[in-house]
């Protein structure tokens, strides 16, 4: 991790500056992954310390103390620094980080029984279907668990993707809850207690 933490590959690169953004710890049960930091989360050095992440704490049914604890939940993104900002929202992750990085820190993951995949950067590294829209790969959560499960990005500019798909947080969001409960060893109490349910 302090290898990560120094890690200047993409100096160059990025118009923001480097601040590898992660949460890791070897005793971590459930790992997101997410495409990369945003802006605020550049600023603030938190992972979905946003709009985002309040949402996606509710889908996932943890409090702050719980996502926030690396002894519980990881937080690898493909890209771990801030890309900048492009036409139509924030630039894909760098091209550089997986390859430098991913394989390495997975093997410091030993323990991880649910993997949350966040997006269709994510998607398409964790979770690659040839020919499968993001999706049709979302609709198709339930053949993942219990040990994945895809799911679109919290930001608010997926309201409309949220708005036209409601299956999703009627059906995959309860689910969703489950699978992380039970990767964190939790009661299903416990999930609807954080989710105010």
């Amino acid at each position: 991790m302090r290898d990560v933490r120094a890690c200047q590959a993409c100096l160059g690169a990025l118009p923001h500056g480097v601040r590898p953004v992660v949460q890791a710890h070897p005793d971590a049960r459930v790992l997101l992954v997410g495409q990369a930091p945003g802006r605020k989360v550049h600023a603030s050095g938190v992972p979905f310390d946003d709009a985002s992440g309040e949402r996606l704490r509710g889908w996932l049914g943890m409090t702050r103390d719980v996502f926030y604890d690396p002894h519980q939940v990881a937080i690898l993104p493909m890209g771990f620094c801030y890309p900048g900002t492009g036409h139509s929202g924030d630039l894909p992750p760098r091209p550089e980080c997986a390859p430098l990085w991913r394989e390495r820190l997975l093997a410091f993951l030993p323990d991880i029984r649910l993997t949350v995949v966040i997006g269709q950067h994510a998607q398409r590294h964790h979770l690659p279907e040839p020919g499968a829209s993001f999706t049709e790969v979302v609709t198709g959560w339930a053949g993942y668990l219990p040990g994945a499960m895809p799911i679109p990005h919290p930001s608010p500019r997926n309201n409309a993707w949220l708005k036209r798909h409601p299956w999703f947080e009627r059906d995959a969001v309860p689910a969703l809850q489950a699978a992380v409960a039970l990767a964190l060893g939790h009661d299903e109490g416990v999930s609807r207690r954080a989710s105010g349910r």
